[in-house]
């Protein structure tokens, strides 16, 4: 019997990421590179964090790089 994925949302689109995702497996996933800030359910994550921050189903993840220019 296979593992249920656990559904989130990364930047408003859907993924399935396997059973004891960290948030650091999700910005992996997407393949961000930094800088970077993120947030789960609209709380900051600080980047120490990343490795051991477990997801949940339906966590809504924000991956938020700096714009530049003005």
């Amino acid at each position: 019997m296979n593992p249920t994925p656990i559904p989130v949302l990364i930047n408003q689109q859907s993924h399935l990421l396997p059973p004891g995702a960290t948030l650091a497996d999700a910005i992996e996933w997407v393949g961000i590179q930094p800088p970077f800030a993120a947030a789960i359910n609209m709380e900051f994550v600080p980047r120490s964090q990343y490795p051991e921050r477990l997801l949940q189903n339906n966590d809504a993840i924000e991956l938020i790089a700096p714009i530049t220019g003005g």
